[in-house]
Formats: C-alpha cells, structure tokens, sequence
C-alpha cells in the first residue's frame, strides 16, 4: 500500500493512499485538531477523478471541523474518501486496507461511516484499526449514527419554522425532501408523524415508491424537486446543489437538510439571504450524527443522556444564530462559521 502526503494550506494533513491489489483509492483530510482527535465518516462514491474526490474530501473534513465546535465536542475535523461505487466495488480487502492506512495515523484522525458505508462495514475496518466507531456490537458502540443525524435536522426544521412563524409545529407544512437515504428516510418518518405533507425525490425510483406508500408523498423527478411548492426544503443527498442555477428556482422560504457542504460557494449563502429564504448552517442542522458517534469515541457511559443534551444545546446554537444573523441582517452560514471559529479561538475543549 502506498500512502502519500498532499500539499495543502488549509490543513494538517492530507494522504493520498492506494492499494492496487484491492482495488482501492482514496483520502483522509485532517482539517483541525485544535479541539481534539479528527473526526469525521468514510464516503465511498464513484467520483469521476482524483481531483473530484480530493476538492470533496477537503469540503468535508472542514465542515466537519465545523460541526463538532458547533456541537460542543472535544473534537477536530477530519474526513475519508474511497473512490469506487459501493455496491460493485466495495469489499472487505479493500475496507481492511484502508483502514491500515488509518491506523498508521495513530489516532489523529477517527472514522466512522458515511456515504456508501454502514455498521457493519465498520466491523471490518474495525478489525484492522483502533479509530473506527459507528459500530453495532461491542463496548460503547453507537451504531447507525442516522437516527439522530435525522433527529437534529428534524429540531433545525422546527427551530427555523419556529423563527420564521412564531411556532414549531410542522401540521399541514409541506416539506420537499432530496434525497431518501437512511438519514432521508428517517427524517420523512419523523416529518410524516409530525402531521408534514412530504415532497421526495430520489435517484432510487424504488425508494421513491417505498415512500408514496408509507408516507402519502408527492413524487417529483430529479431536476424539479428545486422548485416544488413546498414551505421547507430539505437536501439530504450530496453536496453543492445550492448553486446559481438552483437558488433562483426555489420556492420554498426555509431550506434546513442533512446534506453536507449544501452551497456550492459563500456567494450562495448570500443569494439565498437576499431572496428572504432562511437557511439552517448545514453543519449545525446535521450535527447529530456526529454527537451519537462521539458517545462511542469518547467512550461515554450515558449515551442517551449525552445524546439528548448535546441535541438540546445544538438546537440552542442554531436558535441563536439566527437571531444574531437577523440581527446583523447577514445569512446564517456567515453567522454560524463566526460562532464556531469563536469557539475554536477559545480553544476550551468540549465535553
């Protein structure tokens, strides 16, 4: 296996690492541990270069830096990235030697899935690395960490409602969602419960079926799903998609979701401001996740209990960042990038 240093100026660390006989290639970006180890999950998608792959695995690993200040965890930023389609390419040489590749950065950097990988994918990095969580069996496992990544931007969605109307309840509002991956799948079941009318689209036509029967949602192809007459729109697919040519299509006045990096450049944010949408940080609204797979790294003895405090706090920052934004009438995304680089120069760690 070969594991090779990138140059770079935003971060401490980035490596290249490949291993032909598995078929593998692929990055790990540590972004910051000024708040502790790097962490962040393992994506797998078949990126159409290397350059592709390393602008992604950049993205990440900074809005992870970014989302475990917001959520108030002795934790840095990290991120990984393996080149290839999970469902052909994916197999257990190739998870075992990247997950040698991880151990031989000793801890600065901890993983834990993401994009093309599950628990029990997991298992078997585990069975070559001390620095992967996320896992369903064993001490202080956290498991599917998508529960409560879809539990937090659930809170997002009632919080920025809360701040727009004056009230959480989500009865009768309807929500486009993009994307119905497990995080997607288990926010439309909490919307659903909570009396919300859903709008879905998906790359998978099954799972878009799946969802008209169990939820009574509204279909939209791809391409539409940006201008559905919804009050809400949820990203919870890949990153970017909140661009120069998306933005001028919405019609909904909130847009809070669980995808990473959701605008595509700082001008976005920008955009969606000066249109009176109310955006929720993504790295805020989606930072559950990553506060259930901390019970696991920082071995926490009350999950439950750790899980819902941190959730409660998380919601409190993004209440106050968008009171502050109001207040200075900047976007959110400018707001929420201050407060956490405000935490960070504090450098007091987290809980």
């Amino acid at each position: 296996m070969t594991v090779t240093a990138v140059a770079s100026t935003t971060h401490e660390e980035i490596y290249r690492v490949e291993e032909a006989s598995a078929g593998l290639l692929g990055f790990i970006a540590i972004h910051s541990t000024r708040l502790g180890p790097a962490a962040g999950g393992l994506r797998m998608r078949p990126y159409a270069s290397e350059d592709e792959a390393l602008t992604d695995v950049q993205r990440l690993s900074e809005g992870m830096t970014y989302k475990n200040a917001a959520a108030g965890l002795a934790l840095g930023g990290g991120k990984a990235v393996i080149i290839g389609d999970p469902a052909r390419d994916k197999s257990p040489d190739l998870l075992r030697a990247f997950a040698r590749a991880i151990e031989g950065l000793d801890g600065r950097y901890i993983t834990a899935e993401d994009m093309g990988m599950s628990p029990a994918d997991m298992a078997i990095l585990a069975e070559e690395t001390r620095f992967a969580a996320g896992l369903a069996d064993g001490a202080f496992a956290s498991g599917d960490p998508s529960p409560v990544t879809a539990r937090g931007i659930f809170n997002a969605i009632c919080t920025t409602r809360a701040h727009k109307h004056g009230s959480r309840d989500l009865a009768g509002v309807t929500v486009a969602v993009q994307g119905l991956g497990h995080v997607g799948w288990y926010l439309c079941q909490l919307l659903h419960a909570a009396g919300a009318k859903l709008v879905v689209t998906d790359i998978d036509a099954a799972r878009v079926e799946q969802a008209i029967e169990a939820f009574g949602a509204l279909a939209m192809p791809l391409g539409e799903i940006y201008s559905a007459k919804a009050e809400v729109f949820a990203p919870c697919a890949i990153g970017g998609i909140l661009n120069s040519q998306t933005i001028p299509q919405l019609k909904a006045e909130i847009v809070a979701g669980g995808a990473n990096n959701q605008l595509a450049t700082e001008a976005d944010a920008a955009a969606l401001h000066a249109r009176g949408i109310l955006y929720a940080p993504d790295f805020v609204a989606n930072g559950g996740g990553i506060i259930n797979v901390a019970t696991e790294i920082l071995r926490i003895e009350d999950r439950k209990g750790f899980v819902a405090e941190k959730l409660q706090a998380l919601d409190e920052t993004m209440a106050s960042i968008l009171i502050q934004a109001e207040a200075a009438d900047v976007s959110p995304a400018e707001m929420a990038i201050a407060t956490v680089q405000a935490r960070m120069a504090g450098s007091s760690k987290a809980a």
